[in-house]
């Protein structure tokens, strides 16, 4: 939680189910900040549009599968292994796919790589004590 925190983005909902709607760790702070360190790499990359799109779909694919796992009754932080994986990168490459000019070999070879990359960079997050699971 670098730069996330506060009130959740949800609002403390509740789906027909019960259920949180997302949860109280999907913060109204954490989505604007990731959304603004996006559209800054954006900028810093020269494309301004397709950082930006990247950062909404990243962003978005996340919130996405976190309604999808309190729907099939997971916990925030539990394992959703594959989802919890490739949420993020799945959607910013199709919201950004249309402002960058990016093969499908090179979709495909991002899709392939950031996964074991995501799950490396977890577990060593997790052994340094900077998360609380090594998913």
């Amino acid at each position: 939680m670098v730069l996330g925190g506060g009130p959740p983005l949800d609002g403390g909902s509740r789906w027909s189910d019960g259920r949180p709607l997302l949860g109280d760790h999907k913060t109204i702070k954490g989505t604007f900040y990731g959304i603004l360190v996006g559209i800054i790499v954006g900028v810093l990359q020269g494309n301004i549009v397709g950082g930006s799109m990247q950062a909404v779909g990243a962003i978005a694919g996340d919130i996405i599968v976190s309604f999808l796992k309190r729907r099939i009754d997971l916990v925030p932080g539990e394992s959703f292994p594959v989802g919890d994986q490739l949420d993020f990168i799945v959607f910013a490459v199709i919201l950004s796919y249309p402002f960058q000019n990016t093969s499908w070999g090179q979709i495909v070879t991002i899709l392939l790589i950031t996964l074991p990359i995501h799950y490396a960079v977890n577990y060593i997050a997790w052994l340094t004590k900077l998360k609380e699971h090594p998913w």
